[in-house]
């Protein structure tokens, strides 16, 4: 674990951290915001419960990081935040110089099985189990309280991530995540790509699919109605259907005039963050 960069903000300390990930063979970069209850060992409040934040498309570790105003909460609340990058990255890793969409910056949080990408982009496998024991193994967080949330591309793999493993990721939210990646332009690009063309290998990346088994979990879903991407992309009304069809606890916010942007995720972070604690405790 190689620190790059630490500042001090709200009581607690921001910082992003490189490390080698072997599922992924590249370094990686996280960003891990300490409240100050984390780190004062004494504290009652330490070990700390965790979100681990997705980004979308194009996103790296810095997105969530600067932008969506998260810290000031968190430090309230006692709530450690882990900021991964979206895709793996380096020289040797292939890319899709002509998308934004797939590639470098668009990992999708699955593990790819299609060549070039199978050797690299194995995001499901580095979030899940890497990510999981490098931020248990070096920061007081509480193993019993990981809630886990994101955005757009970030969503879709927050949501699958916690229905797949409802036991470490003990709650969920989503700012307009793509749901129904199957239905879906931007979907299924990814899923094509990464996984080939045997649709029934789609399913397991697909919440939709997923919620077919429901979790526990009530999870919490901010999507604005200016959202450019509502209507071909996002199309949240397919999840909260089947949501309704299998029992999955949901709450859906359609937030008016709000778009796909930080400022919409700025605005109702603190909410999330409040969702999440009520749970986690």
């Amino acid at each position: 674990m190689t620190p790059t960069s630490q500042n001090k903000m709200f009581g607690g300390t921001q910082s992003v951290y490189a490390h080698r990930s072997k599922a992924c063979d590249c370094d990686m970069r996280v960003a891990v915001y300490l409240p100050p209850q984390a780190l004062n060992k004494k504290a009652e409040h330490a070990p700390c419960p965790a979100l681990v934040w997705l980004s979308g498309l194009t996103c790296t570790e810095e997105n969530f990081t600067a932008k969506a105003g998260a810290q000031r909460v968190a430090a309230e609340l006692g709530i450690i935040l882990i900021a991964p990058d979206t895709s793996p990255r380096g020289d040797h890793v292939p890319d899709d110089k002509n998308s934004y969409d797939f590639a470098k910056g668009a990992g999708f949080y699955l593990d790819a099985t299609q060549e070039p990408w199978a050797k690299n982009y194995q995001m499901q496998t580095y979030i899940r189990d890497e990510l999981t024991a490098w931020m248990l193994a070096n920061f007081p967080i509480d193993s019993k309280r990981i809630g886990i949330s994101g955005h757009s591309m970030g969503g879709h793999g927050a949501i699958t991530l916690h229905l797949k493993n409802p036991d470490l990721y003990k709650t969920c939210s989503a700012f307009a995540p793509i749901t129904s990646p199957s239905q879906v332009p931007w979907g299924r690009k990814a899923l094509k790509g990464y996984l080939g063309e045997n649709q029934a290998d789609w399913a397991q990346y697909d919440a939709t699919e997923l919620v077919k088994t429901p979790s526990q979990a009530n999870i919490l879903i901010d999507q604005g109605t200016d959202d450019n991407f509502l209507t071909e992309h996002l199309r949240p009304e397919i999840f909260s259907d089947a949501c309704a069809k299998s029992g999955q606890a949901t709450i859906l916010r359609m937030q008016e005039g709000y778009d796909h942007s930080y400022y919409f995720i700025a605005t109702f972070i603190e909410a999330h963050l409040r969702h999440h604690k009520n749970v986690l405790g």
